[in-house]
């Protein structure tokens, strides 16, 4: 069937997204110590093949890998999943909504079972908890802090103490400034529905000490709004405001009689507020910013289940979630410099392809971003399922998938040989450290000023030649150090030949 969700007759050229005047960094630009990655026209000023008549630099998406020990999570059909390593206690820590099949014990002492002619809706969703010494054997301990769950082992952390009727799902851990933490070790962001007494439904945070036990005296809503799926909030420092990436199910979606028509919510929307704990609708209402194309309507993927997204290196990481109406899902990669206009990779490639037929992932793929760094490697933990959407009849599990670290995509330069070439950048002192593959070719560099003069002894036949495969890999020269060159304004010349760069920085050590 994979054969269906192929577009054969449809060539697609590679493009490269020049950012508007609004996007484009002053020059020269201060980098810092992070990795610069060089897969757009942020930090690349230009690129070129040496014989560009035939050939030309390409950028090259990079799939993942899957771990050999998949499925890593099963048994309670376990979806959204968010994972950290806990360096302290020298665990890896899931976070998954456990979906629950819909025979259910209540504080009230009864039993709930959802009808028989319930189409997808047989299952009540929780948030359960994991853990890992390794990050690929988990265990769920027996916690039973709700003890009108039934599944066992009762490991669910956060669902209403008051009643069972209200469903907890779409965990994720936030990664926000001390300030913003109200003294919690841990934030989890999450979605509730359900006929609660206190109208509990909407986007809501709730803190935790130890990660088992989280408070819901403290908890918050942020935002009464109808976003089932994983929706997520990055802390983006250079506008000094805290980002939502959700549906815009606000004006989407039938209320009584409000609307005529609920449209197609399965799109992707933004909103922002300068503080964390507080109502963002007060001050922000979801805004689209991301709509199926032709590229998606020639396949037939005419909806977005939804974007989780992370904000890193200057980067928002989103992992789109394009859905052909009612049975596949996928998750493709989609980044942006400003959080508001995304750029998709032309060949449409997801980050983890779907497994075999008849495999537990080969119709739905749901991505978290909250990669790990682990060793040379980014690990992505992923929810996959063996059925379509449109039908409960269906099994899911957790897998884990690794990718080269900063790998997701390159720029190849071809046989013949081609440059990429920076915009005018600060050095901020230290060595060059490079994460490239040349194992079939050669990679050098080249020092020049503002106006693309060499620099004195920082030129291609002062490189030492790089041949081999690094994600750190320091590039020296014969006889200077870039560090002598500390605070001026340069430009970086790589020239690749059968070789991959993805990224670059400066080394502090």
């Amino acid at each position: 069937m994979r054969h269906i969700l192929m577009l054969t007759c449809v060539i697609i050229l590679q493009t490269q997204t020049t950012p508007s005047s609004a996007d484009l960094p002053k020059e020269p630009i201060a980098i810092g110590h992070e990795p610069q990655f060089v897969f757009d026209n942020y930090i690349v000023d230009n690129h070129w093949a040496i014989k560009y008549k035939r050939q030309a630099v390409t950028r090259v998406f990079h799939q993942a890998t899957k771990h050999a020990a998949n499925p890593v999570l099963a048994h309670d059909t376990p979806s959204y999943c968010s994972v950290m390593y806990d360096e302290h206690a020298r665990l890896f820590r899931m976070y998954y909504q456990a979906n629950i099949r819909a025979t259910t014990l209540l504080p009230d002492g009864t039993r709930e079972t959802l009808p028989s002619s319930a189409k997808v809706r047989k299952f009540r969703t929780y948030i359960a908890y994991a853990e890992s010494k390794d990050g690929v054997s988990w265990t769920r301990p027996e916690l039973n802090q709700f003890p009108w769950v039934t599944k066992k082992p009762n490991n669910i952390v956060i669902a209403r103490k008051k009643t069972g009727l209200t469903e907890i799902s779409g965990p994720y851990l936030l990664e926000v400034p001390e300030p913003a933490r109200k003294g919690y070790r841990w934030l989890m962001l999450y979605r509730a529905k359900g006929r609660d007494p206190d109208d509990y439904n909407g986007i809501r945070i709730r803190g935790s000490q130890d990660g088992i036990h989280w408070d819901e005296e403290g908890d918050k809503r942020i935002a009464h709004l109808h976003s089932d799926h994983h929706n997520t909030v990055s802390f983006d420092a250079a506008r000094n405001e805290f980002v939502m990436y959700c549906r815009a199910k606000h004006i989407y979606r039938a209320f009584g009689e409000e609307m005529i028509d609920t449209g197609a919510s399965r799109r992707v929307a933004r909103m922002s507020s300068p503080d964390l704990w507080t109502d963002w609708l007060k001050t922000s209402q979801p805004q689209t910013v991301l709509v199926p194309d032709e590229v998606d309507s020639a396949t037939h993927f005419n909806f977005f289940y939804g974007m989780p997204t992370r904000h890193r290196y200057g980067i928002y990481w989103g992992f789109l979630e394009p859905f052909r109406m009612n049975d596949f899902v996928q998750t493709e990669l989609a980044v942006s410099r400003d959080g508001f206009h995304f750029e998709r990779f032309s060949e449409r490639k997801p980050i983890i392809p779907y497994g075999e037929d008849g495999s537990w992932d080969d119709e739905m793929i749901f991505a978290s971003p909250q990669w790990l760094e682990v060793g040379n490697e980014w690990w992505i933990y992923y929810s996959g399922w063996d059925g379509p959407h449109g039908t409960a009849d269906r099994n899911g599990a957790i897998g884990l998938a690794k990718i080269r670290k900063e790998g997701f995509v390159s720029m190849r330069g071809p046989q013949g040989g081609g440059v990429v070439c920076t915009r005018s950048i600060v050095w901020p002192g230290g060595d060059l450290v490079i994460n490239a593959a040349a194992t079939e070719g050669i990679l050098r560099v080249r020092v020049s000023d503002a106006r693309r003069r060499p620099v004195d002894g920082f030129n291609y036949d002062d490189c030492d030649e790089f041949t081999g495969d690094s994600v750190a890999q320091q590039i020296r020269w014969k006889e200077r150090s870039l560090d002598d060159l500390t605070g001026q304004s340069i430009r970086l010349e790589f020239y690749l030949q059968d070789a991959d760069l993805f990224t670059f920085r400066a080394d502090s050590e």
